[in-house]
């Protein structure tokens, strides 16, 4: 028996492409001579269709789409995803279809509720052991918890499936499959990427074919398909405990298959039993033709270089469907902005090496420069094309910062725009001015002195974005969202802002890291980017006498980004907070971290309304803190107020005093 697994990219609402694609790899299955193949959950609709699951029509759409799938399947089994809605109750269930015909609909068990997750607002839970018929029309199908006896020729296999987060939960249904005779378990999956995820998902493949089945078969989806989260596309076919086949993971491809064929597998004899149904497929009495198989350690990969392709993949996917003809990035100098613009050049770079020359141009058809087929297609070539970078000078822009910027810039190949912006900073400050009746002056006015500057920027780098029909990019990342530390309407001007889930501290070294060693073995070193790494993170919004940094602004950003994951992510409170810190960082005085406990917490509750209006970002970690798919929090709130003062209570009693000759203390 030939067993596959595949996946690809869906978009809500786009039901032509999404059953193109999934037609696309069935004719590919069949020209493979594969007998099983198991698609990625929701495949047919996308996972990320939110309240649209809801929609009576939307799920009677799916239905007609799932049909006319059926005269694609007659010599395979497949697995499809798709809603039904079963007694006034939306279930999320896979299709299996086979020999042309529709075999059985087959629900998930267990919800994914937590963390970016929001099943139960959709779907129904499907009773474990609970089995019945689904009438729709004049067809009548089985649904529920069964499992599926595969006959070709003279073989039979038992197959069993388990959804996504069936996989996840201690008591999971492949146990109970196993006892019942499965002998091959098909998971077809939605599980969102993450750093450092992928090790639990593999070790969740290798137990099941341990412990319960000798085969499973695991299908993720992939790429950016609704906007949010990113999927990596991992395929893995794992025999007793060994994964036989892989695919290569965050890949830039239109989708990807991975095949192997089982000997010795079939299950044993078994007493006809209302819970199994009975497939033939006819035997193949062709010569199967060989196919590459993906070494099993493909899945290793670097956190850097898993950050870099995953954003590079959201942000390309999101271009894609979107229409838009690139990107626009306020290029400041610093670290965050650099980061944005490397990571929107990478992406073709990832797509070229893996694509050919007519597959890209296809696939990126909307792209105007692209329509001239006698332009030479590099990657040069099309980040010259889709990639605008602009300095925005003030009078206290520096010239460290502009040639920052311009390094940056020209090492990508980026088009790289300067202007200045002090003439309308001035204008702003005149008009409010003369309103009040008096001057404004730094030591009465220095945040909105400072604001004004960031939100100049916005409209003329919008006007840009708008004219070049290209997506403008927001800078800010999550150091900065936690805390506040952007200003609204001005660097967090954009469309997506795809650095809104990742910390500062690791952003740094992940420049750093890029400047010196690159991605081996395809993307080498980026010198150019030593200007940015070298100097300290600086909002130049201050007169420079006052030599302004963000870490005097706020605190260290290893401490801060270390409170955010105590706080935020454990979701623990200031004196437990504090503890720890005393615990972990000897070379801070109990007094200075008692006040980056406090400032950290206070800027956090008073900062809520902004992560509300922060621009669409991705998902890549536990970490996020992000209101309208992670961390929900009150905008309006107490801030802690009771729990910093017990705290401040206690530290008069610390013994450490700050000297005044101390730089600490300062």
């Amino acid at each position: 028996m030939r067993i596959a697994a595949a996946s690809f990219n869906p978009t809500p609402l786009d039901w032509r492409g999404n059953r193109g694609q999934i037609q696309k790899i069935l004719h590919q299955a069949h020209s493979q001579a594969v007998d099983v193949l198991c698609l990625p959950e929701l495949c047919l609709t996308g996972y990320g269709c939110e309240d649209l699951f809801l929609s009576q029509d939307f799920c009677e759409r799916a239905w007609r789409e799932l049909m006319l799938l059926l005269p694609h399947t007659e010599r395979i089994l497949v697995t499809v995803g798709l809603p039904v809605v079963f007694q006034s109750k939306i279930y999320n269930a896979v299709a299996i279809l086979a020999a042309g015909r529709l075999v059985a609909l087959i629900p998930k068990q267990n919800l994914a509720r937590d963390g970016i997750h929001y099943e139960p607002r959709w779907f129904t839970a499907w009773p474990r052991g609970d089995r019945q018929i689904y009438l729709h029309k004049d067809l009548s199908v089985p649904i529920g918890d069964f499992l599926i006896r595969l006959k070709i020729g003279d073989e039979a296999n038992t197959l069993g499936v388990e959804i996504c987060e069936d996989a996840w939960v201690a008591y999971r249904p492949a146990q109970a499959l196993a006892q019942r005779g499965a002998t091959l378990i098909l998971n077809p999956s939605a599980s969102h990427f993450a750093l450092h995820k992928v090790s639990r998902r593999i070790s969740i493949v290798l137990e099941a074919s341990r412990k319960y089945v000798p085969t499973y078969v695991y299908a993720n989806l992939l790429g950016n398909e609704a906007g949010r989260v990113i999927y990596d596309g991992d395929l893995y076919i794992a025999h007793r405990g060994e994964i036989l086949a892989s695919a290569p993971r965050l890949t830039f491809k239109d989708s990807q298959m991975i095949c192997v064929d089982l000997f010795g597998n079939a299950s044993r004899t078994q007493v006809p039993s209302d819970d199994i149904l009975e497939v033939q497929l006819p035997s193949s009495s062709r010569q199967r033709p060989p196919f590459a198989i993906s070494p099993p350690d493909s899945y290793q990969m670097s956190q850097a270089e898993e950050f870099a392709r995953a954003v590079s993949l959201g942000l390309w996917d999101y271009l894609r469907k979107t229409r838009a003809q690139g990107a626009v990035v306020s290029l400041s100098g610093g670290a965050d902005s650099a980061a944005v613009s490397l990571l929107m050049a990478l992406a073709p770079r990832f797509a070229l090496i893996e694509t050919d020359e007519t597959t890209f141009r296809n696939r990126w058809l909307h792209l105007a420069f692209l329509k001239d087929e006698l332009q030479p297609l590099t990657v040069e070539s099309v980040v010259a094309h889709i990639l605008t970078c602009a300095y925005q000078a003030t009078d206290f822009s520096s010239d460290v910062t502009r040639r920052a910027a311009e390094s940056v810039a020209r090492g990508l190949g980026a088009r790289f725009l300067v202007w200045n912006i002090q003439p309308i900073v001035d204008q702003y400050c005149m008009l409010i001015e003369k309103a009040l009746g008096r001057s404004l002056d730094w030591s009465r006015d220095d945040v909105a002195l400072q604001n004004i500057q960031a939100r100049a920027r916005s409209p003329g780098i919008w006007m840009l974005a708008n004219i070049e029909n290209k997506l403008l990019l927001a800078t800010s990342n999550r150091s900065e969202a936690a805390v506040g530390y952007a200003t609204m309407d001005g660097d967090t001007s954009g469309g997506l802002a795809p650095l809104a889930g990742i910390d500062k501290t690791f952003l740094r070294e992940w420049l750093e890291m890029m400047e010196k060693e690159g991605l081996p073995p395809h993307i080498p070193p980026m010198p150019f980017l030593r200007e940015v790494n070298q100097q300290k993170p600086t909002a130049e919004l201050r007169p420079r006498e006052a030599q302004q940094t963000d870490e005097a602004d706020l605190m260290p950003y290893f401490i801060l980004d270390t409170i955010e994951d105590w706080a935020i992510r454990d979701r623990r409170f200031p004196q437990s907070v504090f503890n720890r810190l005393i615990k972990s960082f000897h070379s801070q005085t109990k007094p200075e971290l008692l006040h980056y406990t406090s400032r950290f917490y206070r800027l956090w509750c008073q900062n809520q309304w902004k992560r509300e209006r922060f621009a669409p970002s991705f998902h890549l970690d536990d970490h996020n803190v992000d209101p309208r798919s992670w961390c929900r929090f009150p905008i309006l709130n107490g801030a802690f107020e009771s729990e910093l003062g017990e705290i401040q209570a206690r530290g008069q009693n610390i013994n450490e005093t700050i000297h005044a000759d101390d730089p600490r203390g300062a």
